[in-house]
């Protein structure tokens, strides 16, 4: 076992201020349960207008200084439609300002479970820096962050960069995908 990050605090954000030169997300869960998204969901939900959002701000602002050095930042999420209100949220709310940021951000979209590619982990999330340093995210079953996992395992890591290559290559861009899903990013109602 590695080292842990039991926090999404300084520690953690300290991995995307230190990468050389690509972060990669793979997202899996159809829900997330962090607490600093639990107010912005609900007013996404009861259709307010998108409130300011520092800490928001300066993950973007991250984004945007990695970009701006030359950096590549990526995720894909593997999502099941219908998507949950959750995912909702996060197409509509959360993605756009990182994809403005310079994020490439891509959706792999399924229409059921049984539809998971055999190449990608299912329920199973990672972040992975500069095609060497991977950590693993853990969550409860409630999408609850438990704690992001260091494995230094060189057949592991080799194993991830293809997870993240098979990823990357099925998923479509973010603008592709809202693009053909009129009024997603207009927070209707399901």
């Amino acid at each position: 076992m590695g080292k842990r990050i039991e926090t999404l605090g300084d520690e953690f954000t300290s991995l995307f201020r230190s990468f050389e030169h690509t972060a990669f997300r793979l997202e899996t869960l159809q829900v997330y349960a962090v607490d600093y998204e639990t107010e912005p969901i609900r007013q996404f939900l009861a259709g307010a207008p998108m409130p300011d959002d520092p800490s928001k701000d300066e993950w973007c602002g991250l984004i945007r200084d990695a970009v701006t050095a030359g950096k590549i930042m990526s995720r894909v999420h593997v999502v099941i439609e219908p998507l949950t209100d959750y995912l909702r949220y996060e197409i509509g709310w959360s993605y756009p300002p990182n994809v403005e940021a310079g994020e490439d951000i891509r959706i792999l979209p399924l229409a059921d479970e049984r539809d998971w590619p055999g190449d990608l982990p299912y329920g199973y999330d990672f972040w992975l820096f500069d095609s060497r340093d991977l950590w693993v995210m853990a969550y409860g079953d409630g999408g609850e962050f438990l704690y992001a996992e260091h494995i230094d395992e060189p057949a592991e890591i080799v194993r991830h960069n293809h997870i993240r290559d098979a990823a990357m290559h099925a998923a479509m861009g973010f603008h592709a995908y809202t693009s053909r899903r009129p009024g997603l990013l207009l927070r209707e109602a399901s």
